[in-house]
C-alpha cells in the first residue's frame, strides 16, 4: 500500500480543546454579565431608568416630589398606561398598531353622541364604547389574519379611518361634562392617599395591567400569545392556532383600547374629537421602554406600565425644567431609539 493511501487512513488532526481562559474571560466580562442580566430580568432595565429619572428630576425641580405633582403624573399616566396594555399584546405578537389613539377617540366620541343623541343611560354608553372597540380591533385583526396584510400598514391604514369616522360622528365638536352621563366621568373622580390625589382610572389601569399580566403568565392563551410572537411557524406547526390567536389579540386590544377612552373622558372632563391624537405614539414608546421587543415573543406588561411611568415623568419633569415641546419630543424619541438598540443587543445574548 502505498504512502498516500495509508495517510488517508489515518484518523485527522482533533481540533485544538477550547482555551479555558477565554471562556472564563467570557463568563467574567461585565458587559456578557449585565447582558445576560438584563436578558433575563426583562424590567431591571426600565426599573433603573425610572429610579434615575425620578432622582434626576427631584434635583432639577424642587416642585417634582410635590403631591400635587405625582397626582398629575398619576392622570397622565391612567390613559397612555392603558393604551400601552393593549399595545404590549400586539407587539409581543411582533406586530405594532399605529391606529391606537384613533380608536380611543372614536370610542370616547361613541359613547358621549349615543348618550346625547340617543339618550342612553351610562352603563348602556359605556357598552356600545366598548363593543366599538372590540370591532375596530376585529377589523384590524381580520386584515392582518384573512388577508395575510402587515400589521403596520393595515393599523396605518385604519388610523385614518378611525379619524374620519371619528370626525363624522362628533361633527368635530366636544361634549361637554355637564351633559354626559355621570358613569362616563366616573374614571376622572378622585379619592386621596395621604396627600396625593388619585383618580379612579389610574386605579383602573393598574387593575387592567395585574388582570392582563396573570392571563399571559398563568394561561394556555398567554402562553400561545408568547409563542406566536416567538415564531409563528414554530408554533403553527407545534399545533397552536395562530391565526386564531392573532385575532384573539387584537380583539382584546381594541377593548383595551375603549378601557383607554374611558378614562381619558375622565382625565379630560369632557369628549373631545381632537384629545389624545398622538397618544399612539406614547403608547408605543411606553412598550418599548418597558422592555418588550418589538420582534415579538419577549415582554412583560408590568414593564410596560414602568415605560408609561418614564414617559410620564420625563415630559412632566422637562415641562417643570422650563423645555419646550419640541425638546421634549426630542428627548423622548431618543430615549426610543436608545431602547430599542438595547432590546438587539440583548436580544444576541449567548445561552
Amino acid at each position: 500500500m502505498s504512502n498516500s493511501d495509508t495517510s488517508a487512513l489515518r484518523p485527522s488532526a482533533a481540533p485544538p480543546p477550547p482555551d479555558p481562559r477565554v471562556e472564563e474571560g467570557e463568563r467574567r466580562s461585565p458587559l456578557l454579565y449585565v447582558q445576560r442580566l438584563l436578558h433575563a430580568q426583562a424590567t431591571l432595565g426600565p426599573a433603573a431608568v425610572l429610579v434615575v429619572a425620578v432622582i434626576a428630576f427631584s434635583l432639577v425641580s424642587p416642585n417634582f416630589l410635590q403631591p400635587g405633582n405625582i397626582s398629575l403624573v398619576l392622570q397622565q399616566t391612567a390613559v397612555i398606561g392603558t393604551l400601552a396594555v393593549g399595545q404590549t399584546l400586539i407587539i409581543l405578537t411582533a406586530g405594532i398598531d399605529l391606529s391606537v389613539g384613533a380608536v380611543m377617540v372614536l370610542c370616547s366620541m361613541v359613547m358621549a353622541r349615543l348618550s346625547i343623541d340617543l339618550g342612553l343611560p351610562g352603563p348602556a354608553a359605556l357598552l356600545a364604547g366598548f363593543l366599538c372597540g372590540a370591532a375596530c380591533g376585529l377589523l384590524n385583526g381580520t386584515l392582518v389574519t384573512r388577508l395575510n396584510l402587515p400589521p403596520f400598514i393595515v393599523t396605518l391604514g385604519a388610523m385614518n379611518i378611525y379619524f374620519a369616522l371619528n370626525l363624522w360622528i362628533s361633527s368635530s365638536e366636544t361634549v361637554r361634562g355637564t351633559d354626559l352621563p355621570q358613569l362616563l366621568l366616573w374614571t376622572g373622580e378622585v379619592f386621596r392617599v395621604g396627600q396625593t390625589s388619585v383618580t379612579y382610572g389610574s386605579v383602573l389601569m393598574l387593575l387592567l395591567v395585574a388582570v392582563l399580566a396573570y392571563v399571559l403568565k398563568a394561561t394556555t392563551w398567554g402562553r400561545h400569545v408568547y409563542a406566536t410572537g416567538d415564531d409563528r411557524e414554530a408554533a403553527r406547526l407545534s399545533g397552536i392556532r395562530t391565526k386564531r390567536v392573532l385575532l384573539s389579540v387584537y380583539v382584546t386590544a381594541g377593548l383595551i383600547y375603549a378601557v383607554g377612552a374611558w378614562v381619558l373622558i375622565g382625565r379630560v372632563g369632557a369628549a373631545s374629537p381632537q384629545a389624545g391624537e398622538m397618544d399612539n405614539l406614547d403608547s408605543i414608546t411606553a412598550v418599548v421602554l418597558g422592555g418588550t421587543s418589538l420582534f415579538g415573543g419577549r415582554g412583560l406588561v408590568v414593564g410596560t406600565l414602568i415605560g408609561a411611568l418614564i414617559v410620564g415623568i420625563c415630559r412632566n419633569g422637562l415641562s417643570l425644567a422650563g423645555v419646550e415641546v419640541l425638546w421634549q419630543n426630542f428627548a423622548v424619541g431618543v430615549l426610543v431609539i436608545i431602547a430599542v438598540s438595547l432590546d438587539q443587543w440583548i436580544r444576541k445574548v449567548k445561552a
